[in-house]
């Protein structure tokens, strides 16, 4: 990494950047009230968007944005690390010529880049960074008055959790729109499946089972002259501050699933088993502190049960996909129902791409003034994920509402380049793999 990078310390936007967009700032938050009134219904106003986090679910969030609506504009790119903003405004004024304008004073860098971004005036943020970064800036982001798009999962702990939930109803009480990337909510064969599973299609629901399976992600090696705190972020995937373990930041997606089918219920505790097997072996050595593994068993209020599987292994069972049992038949979540083996209903109509069609919904609910809050099933959600995590990290049943209210967080208290690690290796040159029986949740 250049050492100029290095040189950003605190992670602030230049200040130079900072006034400039500062001196804009009034205007973005007027048009962000008019918009949350529900008077931006006019087909040629325009929408100005800033990203947050420049990677490639985030570049894809903000080129499906502007696909959406040629009225959208791309006016602020901010990501921990230069090379990656840059290169995001690039492509996107590329691929949108007409729609992007991002000069060099609006591109932000370091860990506080979202400050910037946020103060450039859009009206609507793309939150797209490593997970645990989401409950803060989620916060700067609705108590600035934007309207945000945040991918999932949005916290990897129980304080991020009691975080989210805090600013969703400060959302709510601002009248803004938040919308969460769980692209199967806004999928027809999803919607029509749930939406029969509730009306009793296969009678009462006993368990599901939910899957994310495969072979494995990417793991980045360190560059030259990296502090701990940059690789760590660089290779945010495999540390749990940051990513929460694939379990939080994919497995999420058949999680949410499960939960909208049973109503938007969230479990009431967990146990299960996981570990870390063959993510960390040979030239992976010392790269990273994730499971490879997890199995669990959710509980819910009702006593209905969600039986979870995820795996990063290669050369094993691989599957992405949800199933719902009932006393009158099977489901599979995305489209088909089954009775005494045979298939009964199987969904036929429209597959739109489900990244681009949440944002379809998310620009014309705006324009139309129809205001919807996502962030309480994204909250709910990915706290499930985490509540898995722990029992697996921990081999112990683990309480919802315990865990919610008493879990503890690795998020650094200093958020700087040069700062302390929240994680650090051993003697042996491997950062800490929890270890069930003796992990502690609470501790």
């Amino acid at each position: 990494m250049p050492n100029a990078e290095r040189n950003d310390r605190v992670g602030r936007p230049h200040r130079r950047e900072f006034l400039q967009s500062s001196a804009i700032l009034g205007g973005g938050v007027l048009l962000g009230s008019v918009l949350a009134r529900g008077v931006h219904a006019v087909g040629s106003d325009e929408i100005k968007i800033a990203l947050i986090g420049a990677g490639g679910r985030g570049t894809g969030a903000a080129s499906q944005l502007l696909g959406a609506d040629k009225g959208v504009k791309l006016i602020a790119v901010a990501d921990a690390f230069e090379n990656k903003a840059k290169s995001a405004a690039e492509r996107l004024k590329k691929q949108f010529p007409d729609q992007v304008d991002v000069p060099a004073e609006r591109i932000f860098t370091g860990l506080l880049c979202h400050q910037g971004a946020i103060a450039a005036g859009p009206d609507l943020v793309v939150l797209a960074t490593p997970p645990g970064f989401r409950p803060m800036q989620y916060r700067a982001a609705i108590e600035a008055g934007k309207h945000v798009f945040m991918e999932k999962p949005c916290c990897v702990d129980g304080p991020g959790y009691r975080s989210l939930m805090e600013t969703n109803k400060l959302a709510d009480e601002k009248g803004l729109f938040v919308a969460v990337g769980l692209q199967r909510r806004h999928e027809p064969r999803y919607m029509e499946t749930v939406k029969r599973l509730q009306d009793g299609a296969i009678g009462k629901i006993h368990f599901l089972r939910v899957y994310w399976n495969g072979s494995g992600i990417w793991n980045r090696p360190r560059e030259p002259g990296m502090t701990e705190m940059q690789y760590q972020v660089h290779n945010w995937y495999h540390f749990c501050w940051l990513s929460g373990d694939n379990i939080v930041e994919q497995h999420i997606h058949n999680l949410d699933v499960a939960n909208w089918v049973l109503g938007d219920q969230h479990p009431v505790e967990a146990n299960g088993m996981g570990g870390c097997t063959a993510r960390y072996l040979g030239e992976f050595k010392g790269t990273g502190q994730i499971f490879d593994h997890h199995f669990v068993e959710f509980t819910y209020a009702d006593g209905t049960k969600v039986y979870s599987q995820c795996r990063h292994i290669k050369g094993c069972f691989n599957a992405v996909t949800e199933f719902a049992h009932g006393d009158a038949g099977l489901a599979d979540c995305s489209g088909r129902i089954e009775k005494a083996g045979e298939t009964v209903w199987k969904y036929d109509g429209p597959r739109p791409n489900g990244h681009q069609q949440e944002q379809i919904d998310l620009i014309a609910a705006l324009r139309a003034g129809k205001r919807y809050n996502e962030g309480y099933i994204g909250a709910n959600s990915s706290m499930t994920a985490v509540l898995g995590r722990e029992a697996n990290y921990s081999g112990k049943v683990v309480n919802w509402d315990e865990l919610v209210n008493r879990g503890k967080t690795e998020f650094p208290k200093e958020l700087s380049w040069d700062a302390p690690a929240p994680v650090t290796k051993d003697a042996e040159g491997n950062y800490p793999i929890p270890m069930p029986g003796v992990y502690n949740p609470f501790a």
